[in-house]
């Protein structure tokens, strides 16, 4: 018959007890430091996206951001001809019109700003928009001076004397930068361009565009 063991041995007079066995602790506190870093990274980031999505979510909320719109609606032309040094002189003046539809939304044009006029690749002429500051819910009438010279050959001359629908590309390219409120937000770049067909070319004649083509893009 076996007997079962007890539990504890006695010890006898002068014997020491042997210390209890240690064990290996898993807790948080005993974790790398570089752990700790990561976790607390995760949670920064997680944090910064949900703001960013909240404050998202108030902007479109409370300001209904809606895109601008650029057309060309007037082209005069004010010189076309040759020069004694044998060029050919082109000046015009572009009207550009800047629709604002925004109610709490401005938009500021930078300095840096360039119109160019091409036919058939060919650079016309060229200038630039005023820099200026265009409130909410604006529509604005750009009054721009184009003044270049080109070789004769270039083909413009060629298609004024044969043609009555004379195909431009209009070019535009402005830094602006949007006010929401009393805050003004980081520069963009709009490139806009407008495929013009005029039927003539004729200094201080009127000029109708026959057709109109505008197509813009932005640039963060």
């Amino acid at each position: 018959m076996t007997t079962t063991p007890t539990p504890y041995v006695a010890l006898e007079d002068g014997q020491k007890a042997l210390p209890p066995p240690t064990y290996n602790s898993h807790s948080t506190k005993n974790k790398p430091p570089f752990c700790r870093c990561i976790f607390c990274f995760c949670i920064f980031l997680l944090f910064l996206i949900l703001t960013l999505l909240l404050l998202a979510f108030y902007f479109y909320t409370v300001n209904h951001p809606q895109v601008p719109s650029y057309t060309v609606e007037d082209l005069e032309v004010k010189a076309f001809g040759s020069q004694p040094d044998f060029t050919f002189e082109t000046q015009f003046l572009v009207t550009v019109k800047a629709d604002n539809p925004n109610g709490n939304i401005g938009i500021i044009y930078g300095e840096d700003s360039s119109v160019n006029v091409l036919y058939d690749g060919t650079d016309v002429c060229s200038g630039k928009l005023p820099n200026f500051h265009q409130g909410p819910m604006n529509v604005t009438m750009m009054k721009v001076d184009l003044v270049g010279k080109s070789e004769f050959g270039s083909g413009l001359q060629e298609a004024y004397r044969k043609s009555s629908q004379i195909p431009l590309l209009v070019m535009v390219r402005a830094p602006v930068r949007i006010v929401v409120g009393e805050y003004t937000l980081r520069e963009m770049k709009v490139f806009v361009n407008c495929l013009l067909v005029v039927d003539n070319l004729a200094p201080n004649k009127k000029l109708n565009i026959v057709s109109s083509n505008t197509t813009f893009e932005y640039e963060f």
